[in-house]
């Protein structure tokens, strides 16, 4: 009973645990039987294969997938610039496999970028989880660079986008790529 309890203190610590993290805990031979005990209950969810939370969020993803960050439409919505639903949108460098994933019974899009620009996002609080989002910038950014940006979304970031944020990020790309987002950025 004292491994289980030593376990949900470290589900109610953490958004996300491990099965590693619960080995630690309890001990490498208890581990799977008392986090599968837990999911029978209901106590803890599942997220993907070794990750497990008490929330049933599908964005959690995003800490499994880690270095990641939440980009593109998602990012939109959670920054008020469109209330449309839209899928989680996970932006990560690792080298899984990009495309569709379910979490939670919810469709997941995974989209892999280069390390070199992995940046510009911050931490927010979204229902007593904190998510790593992309700013307003770095989601312009983005959607050009997944070839997503439509001229519709152009007016959604005309007063929300900071320009000299914008050039700064830009900087960072190469000379093609920054032509292709200083044209989106003029038509703002």
């Amino acid at each position: 009973m004292k491994k289980t309890d030593n376990l949900r203190q470290l589900a109610k610590r953490n958004f996300v645990f491990t099965i590693n993290d619960a080995k630690r805990i309890v001990g490498e031979g208890y581990a799977s039987l008392i986090l599968n005990k837990m999911l029978r209950r209901g106590e803890i969810n599942r997220i993907t294969k070794g990750f497990y939370s008490i929330y049933d969020d599908p964005s959690l993803i995003v800490h499994c997938l880690r270095p990641a960050y939440i980009g593109l439409q998602d990012a939109m919505s959670y920054h008020g610039l469109w209330e449309q639903e839209t899928s989680t949108i996970v932006i990560t460098t690792r080298k899984v496999r990009s495309g569709l994933r379910k979490a939670f019974g919810n469709n997941v899009i995974v989209r892999r970028i280069s390390s070199n620009y992995f940046f510009g996002f911050d931490f927010m609080e979204i229902d007593e989880i904190v998510l790593p989002v992309s700013d307003v910038e770095k989601t312009f950014i983005d959607l050009v660079y997944f070839t997503e940006m439509k001229k519709e979304y152009l007016k959604l970031f005309e007063d929300r986008l900071n320009r000299g944020t914008t050039l700064d990020y830009v900087r960072k790309y190469g000379q093609r790529f920054r032509v292709r987002v200083l044209k989106f950025l003029n038509m703002t």
